[in-house]
């Protein structure tokens, strides 16, 4: 009976003791989660962000918001068709890992009506492409976004990109959209073996050896040219939309048996590099804005502008 009642004791005191220390740590929990512990952890990446985590966001950032501008099409037989979506994402995160801002979700519709033959490939209208990228701009900076930076990732946007932000004069917009252009080789990089190199070459397959590897086929180089086969002969200064589909019909421009993925880490860390340095110009600048706004006041009087 001792032993019983011994035991029973035992237990009551053990019960007493859990319920006091789950008490005094119910007490010193926090009462609040929309602050995060640390906001320098703030993922860059939009979607991954909770509601009040993206205010933070946009306050840590300063209203920068980077929209990587990529493309669905052929790379070769040995790039998946995400190539310049996948490889201006990558670059993208790594440069707001040194200057912090918000990455928008992958975006891929752009200018690529030259491979429309091509399976695979994502090609919208002219009028759609303009309509939409605005609606996300717009929507971008109704969210506190008010300097947009576009990542161009792919060559058939490089007309396209400079004439959307040139639009931005058509209308008054309270925000800036910056373009930044596309990778450049790594100052430090060794010469390039590959004398083409304009599509799915030795550049962009060293890249994805660091992007996404898991998704290249080297052992399928080779069984397309991707040599120029330069069918349409034209004097210079004249232009045709068809030039690209006339050199490069099968969507490969270049060797990429060349590919290393050392110069991938080069470039790819210029890139990153090039793109943060821009985040922090784009932060610095109070100018742009204010211009802006002068611009929009001006062009409603034309003749009060002095002459």
């Amino acid at each position: 009976m001792r032993a019983l009642q011994r035991a029973l004791t035992c237990i009551c005191v053990f019960t007493v003791v859990l319920m006091t220390v789950e008490y005094g740590r119910s007490q010193s929990a926090p009462t609040s989660t929309t602050q995060p512990a640390n906001t320098t952890a703030l993922s860059s990446n939009w979607e991954e962000l909770t509601g009040p985590d993206f205010i933070h966001a946009i306050h840590q950032s300063q209203g920068v918001c980077i929209l990587p501008f990529g493309i669905i099409e052929k790379h070769g037989t040995q790039l998946p068709l995400g190539t310049d979506l996948i490889d201006v994402r990558y670059a993208s995160l790594q440069a707001a890992k040194q200057e912090y801002a918000i990455v928008f979700p992958p975006y891929y519709f752009g200018q690529i009506a030259e491979a429309r033959h091509e399976p695979g490939t994502v090609s919208y209208s002219a009028k759609l492409q303009m309509e939409l990228l605005q609606a996300t701009t717009n929507e971008m900076a109704r969210n506190g976004c008010k300097k947009i930076v576009i990542v161009n990732g792919h060559g058939g946007n490089e007309s396209f990109l400079p004439y959307f932000a040139q639009s931005q004069l058509d209308s008054p917009k309270d925000y800036v959209v910056y373009i930044y252009g596309l990778q450049h080789p790594a100052p430090d990089a060794p010469p390039l073996k590959d004398k083409v190199d304009e599509h799915a070459g030795e550049t962009e397959t060293s890249l994805m050896m660091v992007s996404r590897p898991d998704l290249l086929h080297m052992n399928r180089i080779g069984q397309e040219s991707g040599a120029d086969q330069d069918r349409v002969h034209l004097p210079p200064g004249v232009y045709t939309g068809i030039w690209w589909y006339a050199k490069f019909p099968d969507h490969y421009a270049g060797f990429a048996q060349y590919a290393t993925a050392k110069l991938g880490e080069m470039d790819m860390k210029a890139w990153a590099g090039g793109i943060a340095a821009a985040i922090r110009a784009v932060k610095a600048d109070q100018t742009s804005l204010a211009l802006q706004n002068r611009f929009y006041r001006d062009e409603k009087h034309p003749l009060d502008t002095k002459q």
